[in-house]
């Protein structure tokens, strides 16, 4: 994208679904460029009044669980039952390896030629705040679109589960009978974080998915629940087979209804605006510093004798700060 595009048409046809121009919206706050940035503000700013209508649920799950066939499944559930499905993928790691969100939308065929289904890829710029401000951005511009269920999936693994759960109504780990998953779920946290939990591949050895389920219920009991009303559901399934997905989607739809009810909905989406945007602050701040001409000039010396050990970090930061003229 070269010429910034007229944000008054972009968001008429935003309005009435229009999938090309939706792709241009996120391709538009995806960039760099501080005109393109200038207009994707203007942009989500006209169509905020249309966004928030959607259920938000984010997916995570140690590599191999089943996450994108859980997640085709129950998105081709969702759009035959009326729905219309987004799908991101929140990937930090796409900058290194370039091909695992590739991967993704071929592992998702049935999904992603859906007429009522949109995939997406967050590529990473680097860091995983990059990630987490286009993926809120374009989540946003989804819903301005007219899509209901927006599902932001995590393909790396580590820091972005926090960061996804911070942007959703519901978060769900996805993990697999056995292979001592119970207690990496209980050493990565993910069990303090999680809305939900879901078995899955559970048609493989049925007995074996009930066994972890029941596992993952018993430590549950030793948390304090984040909310008083909801204490996580532990689910088996089989994406593959589309077999428990059915009372998955129950459990989802009683969690929203429970959490509209007593309010926490509507709080946790507004702490999540509040962090969201002194985040954006803080984004717009390191690009501002880093962009000085006197710390530009300083910086690439500073690290080289910073990861060389000549120069310790505080004194590295100290100097670049000053040039900033803190």
């Amino acid at each position: 994208m070269t010429r910034l595009p007229d944000i008054a048409d972009l968001e008429s046809r935003i309005l009435t679904g229009d999938r090309a121009a939706l792709a241009r919206a996120i391709t538009l706050v995806e960039s760099r460029r501080a005109d393109h940035q200038e207009a994707a503000r203007a942009l989500l700013e006209r169509l905020m009044p249309h966004t928030g209508r959607a259920q938000r649920l984010g997916v995570t799950g140690v590599p191999g669980a089943g996450k994108s066939t859980t997640i085709e499944a129950l998105g081709c559930n969702l759009t035959a039952a009326g729905h219309r499905v987004a799908v991101l993928a929140v990937d930090p790691s796409s900058s290194r390896t370039g091909g695992s969100i590739l991967g993704d939308k071929t592992r998702m065929e049935r999904l992603a030629i859906d007429p009522a289904a949109y995939i997406r890829p967050s590529p990473s710029g680097g860091t995983l705040g990059g990630v987490a401000r286009k993926t809120r951005e374009a989540m946003l511009l989804c819903e301005a679109a007219g899509f209901d269920v927006v599902i932001v999936e995590t393909v790396g693994v580590g820091q972005s589960e926090t960061v996804v759960a911070d942007m959703v109504d519901l978060f769900m780990a996805v993990l697999i009978p056995g292979g001592g998953d119970e207690l990496q779920g209980i050493k990565k946290g993910l069990i303090e974080i999680a809305d939900l939990i879901l078995i899955n591949k559970a048609d493989a050895d049925p007995p074996r998915a009930e066994r972890s389920a029941r596992e993952y219920r018993t430590a549950l009991h030793i948390l304090t629940p984040a909310s008083p009303d909801w204490t996580p559901p532990v689910l088996t399934a089989s994406g593959l087979n589309n077999s428990g997905l059915d009372v998955l989607w129950r459990q989802i739809e009683r969690h929203q209804e429970i959490m509209t009810a007593n309010g926490e909905r509507a709080a946790r989406r507004a702490g999540q605006n509040a962090r969201w945007m002194w985040a954006m602050v803080l984004d717009r701040l390191e690009d501002a510093f880093r962009q000085q001409p006197d710390v530009a000039a300083l910086a690439p010396e500073l690290d080289r004798q910073v990861r060389a050990g000549r120069v310790p970090a505080s004194v590295a930061a100290d100097r670049m700060l000053k040039a900033f003229g803190l």
